[in-house]
């Protein structure tokens, strides 16, 4: 089986105070940051995930919420930044494989 992997590494130059996403697309009525990089997880791993980084990040993009509500996509989504200014996407499925690209 295979695995998944997002190497960060800690930029002075454009941390926190540095450069952040200039750029987003709306989605579901949020500014969504382009470019963004993204984690597909299953939908329960998510809810545990959201709760959790809720106690650490200061500071959402978009909060943890679930977007498409009893929709073709529907998904657990929040975005935030890494310490370099990176923008990061955690979203999940209850079906990732019917879900992850529904229209």
């Amino acid at each position: 089986m295979f695995g998944h992997q997002l190497v960060t590494h800690l930029n002075p130059k454009i941390g926190k105070t540095g450069k952040t996403p200039s750029i987003s697309n709306v989605v579901d009525g949020h500014g969504v940051p382009v470019p963004h990089y993204g984690v597909v997880m299953a939908f329960d791993d998510w809810e545990i995930f959201a709760k959790d980084v809720e106690t650490i990040i200061d500071n959402f993009i978009i909060e943890p919420h679930v977007r498409f509500k009893g929709e073709p996509g529907e998904q657990g989504t929040m975005f935030f930044l890494d310490p370099s200014g990176n923008a990061l996407e955690f979203k999940g499925f209850r079906n990732i494989e019917l879900e992850l690209f529904a229209k």
